[in-house]
């Protein structure tokens, strides 16, 4: 597509522009997704490794019965695995009693009822501040609190967790999340490889820099993640300082996916889970068997999963097989191999997993979720204030941002 046939501009091809390309071409406005890499999906990538796919971004349908991508994937004709995740049921733990394990569920759940009881006529603190003094527990909350949010309990806003909106029913797609999404662009025109630059809005049209050089339109509809926003004062022309100050209060946490390979995997119960270490904050959790397979899913988030980082996947592979040996023995370590990783805070396109608001910065999503001089529309999972850091909050709010659009245009 010619630049002077395009009327908006969408930048980033993941679950919010996917989501507002689709609403612009049902409306029949030319649009075009101007994508920094060379596929679509963004945070949402489906993988083959060991002869199944897998998710090594998002990979839950979370409150999945409102989920628009539920109904996605079953018109695509994909299968829905409606099993429990394993953080939603009783499960024993290697090292605890059956009393301790409900203990340490039974700390968490409060933890976030807490969150959701603070009246938002009191000033917003953090998560932290509202665990039990000397709690026996309170290790692996903040441990948990990496895997959810990507960032320890002191960092994370406690009125944006009790404004997360969640069903407790959290389903995923046996062929891939990622992949259900890359699908749903059949059809759009996307221009790979282009990096954008800079978005400048001072004439009559919108000017995006790219890679590859110039992309005039109308209106540009931004989905960038929010930690590419904060970084980069000179991305709008002019400065947006608004909106650079608010991306920097919704930082990307660091969470990260390592698939093992799994010997002898009938030893295991399908979909069986375990912390490394439930009274350690440095510690991963594991998922065995994820859809009965021969594998483990490892999970880490916060402080660790970006010291990690450092090191790759061999760091990640080390860390996850000393914590396997110390939970199920020595051998443990021949049934093992790295199958998969990739280290998203050190993404150049996403710098991060998905965003947390920082204590204050509750707010901070509808301001970056702000038009700005019916031209410019923003869009992500940042933006959304009761359905961010998942895929199906980005999709809503990119198609609230191409309905905004498309009344601006019609004007």
């Amino acid at each position: 597509m010619a630049s002077g046939d395009v009327e908006v501009v969408v930048i980033g091809g993941g679950a919010a522009g996917i989501g507002a390309a689709q609403r612009l071409r049902d409306d029949g406005v030319r649009a075009l997704i101007l994508e920094a890499r060379g596929r679509l999906g963004g945070r949402a990538w489906t993988v083959e490794v060991g002869g199944f796919p897998v998710d090594l971004g998002c990979g839950w349908l979370h409150s999945a019965k409102r989920n628009p991508w539920t109904a996605i994937a079953e018109a695509q004709g994909r299968t829905i695995d409606r099993t429990s995740p394993p953080w939603a049921r009783a499960a024993s733990q290697p090292g605890l009693t059956a009393a301790e394990a409900g203990e340490m569920r039974a700390a968490l759940w409060a933890l976030h009822e807490r969150a959701d009881a603070l009246p938002e006529s009191e000033p917003d603190c953090s998560l932290a501040e509202l665990l039990e003094p000397g709690g026996r527990w309170n290790a692996i909350l903040d441990a948990v609190s990496g895997y959810y949010s990507g960032a320890e309990l002191a960092r994370v806003s406690a009125r944006d967790l009790g404004r997360y909106a969640d069903d407790g029913v959290n389903w995923r797609v046996a062929e891939g999340y990622g992949a259900t999404i890359v699908a749903h662009a059949s059809g759009l025109d996307v221009a790979f490889d282009n990096a954008v630059a800079r978005i400048d809005h001072r004439g009559r049209r919108i000017r995006i820099e790219t890679a590859r050089g110039i992309v005039e339109a109308e209106a540009a509809i931004v989905t960038l993640p929010s930690a590419l926003i904060a970084a980069d004062d000179n991305l709008f022309a002019p400065a947006l300082s608004d909106k650079t100050r608010a991306a920097a209060g919704l930082p990307l946490g660091h969470n990260d996916k390592l698939f093992l390979s799994l010997a002898e995997a009938e030893a295991f119960e399908p979909e069986t889970r375990a912390f490394g270490d439930p009274r350690r904050v440095d510690t991963a959790t594991y998922q065995l068997r994820p859809f009965g397979r021969p594998m483990i899913e490892c999970y880490f988030g916060g402080a660790l999963a970006a010291e990690l980082e450092k090191g790759g996947q061999g760091a990640f592979f080390d860390f996850a097989r000393g914590e396997l040996v110390g939970l199920f023995g020595d051998d443990f370590a021949r049934r093992i191999a790295p199958l998969a990783l990739h280290g998203w805070s050190s993404d150049p396109f996403a710098r991060g997993a998905y965003s947390y608001a920082l204590p204050g910065h509750a707010d901070d999503r509808a301001a970056l979720a702000a038009p700005v001089d019916g031209r410019l529309f923003f869009a992500g999972e940042a933006c959304s204030r009761d359905d961010y850091s998942t895929a199906h909050g980005a999709y809503l709010t990119g198609i609230v941002a191409a309905e905004q659009a498309i009344v601006a245009l019609r004007r």
